[in-house]
């Protein structure tokens, strides 16, 4: 039979025990905040980028002048422009209140949609209602009124610093596209089409078309371009530019072919040796890549500060979103594969596939070599599928590759092509030397 002393530890371990299980069914009852349960739902479309691509990538994802939405709202380094949007907003009240349009009607219009913006985003907002309406309203008031006037639609100030002075405007293009700082695209949508009617909307371009205006500066495209995505609408403002560059012919595949990777995955100098060659061709998206006849056609690509901050950040995307293509990735997962040096950047270079105002061959090369690092991607689902099959096939024809090998060898470039040569008449020279000497030996005079 038990002591007193021991029922004693007994009933004190049972306490701990129980309190033990209080604190779990709290941790159990709480839903997660960081990656809270709408992450895995379709309408989620703003994400804190993973741990991972940030050691790849660095600050790549985060705004470096201007804060759009509540991810970075609030930091020290965006406080100066913070400022400016709502000198921003108040030039936009004093055109609209003469009309009838006042502040409180701006949040009328935002109120009914919080509860569909809150669920575009992975990490659960604590701002209260207030605070979440007024920062939706402040933010996409401040990005309209910059599309606006970028688009001639109302005058730029003369002395307005965002736009006398040269390196903000970069800045903002870049900070614009990056993935935690956004706000879904319903917003600035219902806000472009609520302050519309005080802008002589006849004459007034569509969002859509102002957006690429915007961004024009960087990602230049043509009028067909412009007309042909005049109303396309995106989850936010990143996903609208990368959907501007996926077009009906480009789309990923709906079957599905088993082919061998390791066929496909090979560097510039590799695929050079099995007699596969890049060449340029004229297209309006540089995700729409042929293989005809033994050569790789590539859109020409721009690879500076902006491209690579926005492939870095369409990446990202791709890899969060549960229901969205995979071009970037695709197409970031081919580079990736091209470019093992700076010489195969070199030749992408000189073939005019790549302008590199990035910096040297090399530093753009470890660019593309981290852009592919960390990401998850399917081959057999890939819009690309079709040319690496084709690729597949022409390097399965082994004559193909001992005959290129022979002539990149040996006939790649002058120097090497005079080594042969002379190696070849060395070696008819040594043959007919011996020739001579055996019918010497035979026939003797």
């Amino acid at each position: 039979m038990n002591s007193i002393e021991d029922q004693h530890v007994i009933t004190i371990n049972w306490e701990v025990n129980k309190n033990q299980l209080q604190l779990m069914q709290q941790k159990i009852s709480q839903p997660p905040r960081l990656l809270s349960e709408s992450a895995g739902r379709s309408s989620c479309c703003i994400f804190r980028v993973p741990q991972s691509f940030i050691n790849v990538n660095g600050r790549t994802y985060e705004p470096q002048i201007v804060s759009i939405g509540p991810y970075h709202n609030g930091k020290d380094n965006v406080k100066m422009i913070e400022e400016h949007k709502w000198r921003i907003l108040g030039n936009l009240l004093k055109r609209t209140e003469e009309k009838g349009l006042k502040l409180e009607d701006y949040l009328k219009n935002i109120q009914p949609l919080e509860m569909r913006a809150r669920a575009c985003y992975s990490e659960s907002i604590l701002l209260n209602r207030d605070e979440f309406v007024e920062m939706l309203v402040l933010d996409g008031c401040f990005i309209i009124e910059l599309f606006r006037k970028i688009g001639g639609v109302i005058p730029i100030e003369k002395e307005d610093p965002l736009f006398s002075m040269a390196w903000i405007y970069p800045f903002l293009l870049r900070d614009l596209i990056r993935l935690e700082n956004q706000i879904p695209f319903f917003i600035l949508q219902s806000l472009f089409e609520f302050t519309n009617g005080y802008d002589e909307p006849s004459t007034t371009p569509s969002l859509a078309k102002l957006v690429l205006t915007f961004f024009n500066f960087k990602l230049p495209r043509t009028k067909e371009v412009f007309e042909k995505f005049g109303n396309l609408e995106g989850k936010h403002l990143l996903d609208f530019l990368r959907s501007s560059y996926i077009f009906q012919d480009i789309e990923e595949p709906k079957t599905r072919r088993i082919i061998m990777p390791t066929h496909v995955k090979q560097c510039i100098s590799k695929l050079r040796r099995a007699g596969i060659k890049l060449r340029p061709r004229q297209e309006e998206t540089f995700l729409d890549i042929k293989f005809n006849n033994g050569f790789i056609e590539m859109p020409t690509i721009t690879i500076d500060d902006f491209m690579s901050a926005f492939l870095i950040n369409c990446v990202a995307y791709e890899q969060c979103h549960v229901d969205c293509s995979k071009h970037m990735t695709t197409y970031a997962t081919l580079l990736d594969c091209l470019v093992n040096t700076h010489k195969d950047v070199e030749y992408l270079s000189d073939c005019n596939i790549i302008e590199n105002y990035f910096g040297t061959d090399a530093e753009v090369a470890i660019f593309i070599n981290n852009l592919g690092k960390e990401v998850m991607f399917d081959i057999d689902k890939c819009y690309l599928l079709g040319l690496f099959n084709k690729v597949n096939d022409y390097y399965k024809k082994s004559w193909h590759v001992h005959w290129a090998s022979f002539k990149y060898t040996y006939f790649s470039s002058p120097w090497s092509f005079v080594s042969a040569f002379a190696a070849l008449v060395l070696l008819a020279l040594a043959i007919l030397q011996t020739l001579y000497s055996v019918l010497s030996y035979t026939n003797p005079p």
